[in-house]
């Protein structure tokens, strides 16, 4: 069974100059306001969809490696997931260019080399991790706390 979820934006003026609010369906976020100078210089209270793209990884990612940890029969006390978006000017464009993952974690049972081994396993089951793949360069640091 296949699900959907939904975000819209409703975007004001041109690119340099405009503004535009986020919205998505569950409500959970009420309005993001988003810009092209978010993107590309400061927040200023506003997000961008490289933010949007960090925050969803690191959620889809937190989830996949503590199914991959169970599955192991080590499940994880904690994970804390840090995932920063890179943004960059290539050529005559932006493009989003490489996405980090940082996960430190308090695993019973496990050492560091395998906690590492896991966290690339997760990382192979992450849905986002594998939307972007071959698009994106996925660089992945564990460590075990």
């Amino acid at each position: 069974m296949a699900v959907q979820r939904w975000a819209a934006v409703i975007w004001e003026k041109d690119l340099l100059s405009g503004w535009g609010t986020v919205t998505t369906g569950s409500e959970t976020f009420g309005h993001f306001p988003v810009s092209w100078s978010a993107r590309t210089q400061t927040p200023e209270g506003k997000t961008s969809p490289e933010e949007l793209l960090a925050a969803a990884h690191a959620s889809c990612y937190a989830m996949a490696f503590s199914s991959t940890l169970a599955k192991r029969g080590t499940p994880p006390e904690e994970l804390q997931i840090k995932a920063v978006c890179t943004f960059d000017k290539v050529g005559d464009g932006w493009k989003v260019t490489t996405m980090e993952l940082e996960v430190h974690g308090r695993v019973p049972g496990i050492n560091q080399t395998q906690f590492e081994e896991a966290a690339r396993a997760g990382e192979k089951g992450c849905p986002i991790s594998n939307a972007i793949r071959n698009n994106v360069e996925i660089k992945l640091t564990a460590k075990l706390l």
